[in-house]
């Protein structure tokens, strides 16, 4: 059983940065990904990052609209995942959630995770 807590959202202004934080307890694995999604209101939960790894190394994914702006990385000793974001707009504003999906490789789609935090709110102002 894998617990995901995140946390890290909150209001900013358009421009502005903010990094949101994933705590895994539990066994991960030796080959996994570890991912964020997010969901605006009246919108279906999108694909925004992910990280995999494995014995051979690690490999990271981004959305097309948040390539160059985001960053996912992975703290192995610590067992999170942390996602920067940075010159965030208005459109980034939703409840930003973190998931799992064990024994997994480059997963994009939220129906490969297993295991899915409690989200946290990202609200951007213009």
């Amino acid at each position: 059983q894998v617990q995901l807590v995140e946390s890290g959202g909150g209001l900013v202004q358009a421009g502005d940065s903010l990094r949101l934080s994933c705590a895994a307890s539990g066994r991960t694995g030796m080959r996994s990904t570890m991912g964020w999604f997010r969901q605006a209101p009246g919108k279906e939960r999108e694909f925004v990052a992910a990280v995999s790894w494995s014995l051979s190394g690690s490999s990271t994914y981004y959305a097309d609209s948040v390539k160059g702006r985001f960053t996912i990385s992975r703290d192995n000793a610590k067992n999170t995942v942390y996602l920067q974001m940075n010159s965030l707009k208005p459109e980034d504003t939703a409840v930003y959630s973190c998931a799992a999906a064990l024994q997994s490789y480059g997963s994009r789609s939220d129906a490969d995770y297993s295991y899915w935090g409690q989200g946290t709110q990202v609200t951007v102002s213009s």
